[in-house]
């Protein structure tokens, strides 16, 4: 017996597709509903309150398409609301989150940044992980514009070029070694990155780790595995034109 129901992943925007294109990579036979909020996105400088309704009708949108399982696609929805949706869903959820810890203990310098959005960075979740490596100079700083210029498609554009140089250089200064990427959106702004700071500093995304313990949730559950071929599906509630083909849709 298979589960042939599809993983549902969302994010506020197109920055999740980051996340599901690693799943995709490493589970090709199941099949992915994605869903954009692009119309709400950011959902960084937004109140817990709005973060957790948001996360609320982005699931019941995915659970009205049969999803068996999913994937929080944003961090800022993570840490704010994930613990919400266990408490109300009866399917199982993967988060996304800053990978503080392999950051953390690789440090040479005992120093590394975090860039990520103000929501995120203001969570309890976020300051729980924190606290536990008190050994480690941690720089935080909020990416204050990067998910609106990249959902505008401006990824290359000067604009992101001086915001970037403006995060990055404290970071640079106070010597950190390595940069966690705290927001799907930004893994698309690596190639950018990587002509500001030195090559010795390395990057850390979440999507392999999220794809990895997607694989690991459907492998504990006997029978969830797809073992039909399906092309994902994506949706998004805003008019902005994206390389992937998106149905639109309505919800607010």
């Amino acid at each position: 017996m298979h589960d042939n129901r599809p993983i549902g992943i969302f994010d506020s925007g197109i920055g999740g597709t980051s996340i599901w294109s690693a799943i995709h990579k490493l589970l090709p036979n199941e099949k992915t509903i994605y869903l954009a909020d692009s119309k709400n996105a950011p959902y960084g400088q937004k109140s817990k309150a709005e973060i957790i309704a948001l996360s609320k009708k982005n699931t019941e949108f995915l659970l009205h398409l049969d999803c068996k399982l999913i994937v929080v696609a944003c961090n800022t929805a993570t840490t704010n609301a994930i613990q919400e949706l266990r408490a109300k869903y009866p399917v199982p959820f993967i988060g996304i989150e800053p990978a503080i810890k392999p950051a953390a203990t690789n440090s040479k310098t005992q120093t590394i940044g975090i860039l990520a959005t103000q929501g995120t960075l203001n969570s309890e979740l976020f300051n729980k992980t924190a606290e536990k490596f008190q050994d480690t100079k941690i720089i935080e700083q909020v990416g204050h514009g990067l998910v609106q210029l990249i959902e505008k498609g401006k990824i290359d554009s000067p604009e992101m070029t001086q915001l970037l140089h403006s995060y990055l250089a404290p970071m640079i200064q106070a010597n950190i070694d390595y940069l966690v990427l705290g927001c799907s959106h930004y893994p698309y702004l690596i190639p950018q990155i990587k002509k500001i700071i030195p090559p010795n500093i390395h990057i850390i995304d979440s999507g392999e780790a999220v794809a990895k313990q997607t694989q690991n949730i459907l492998n504990e559950k006997v029978g969830f595995s797809n073992t039909q071929e399906s092309e994902p599906v994506f949706f998004t509630n805003s008019d902005q034109k994206y390389s992937l083909n998106y149905y639109k849709i309505s919800i607010p």
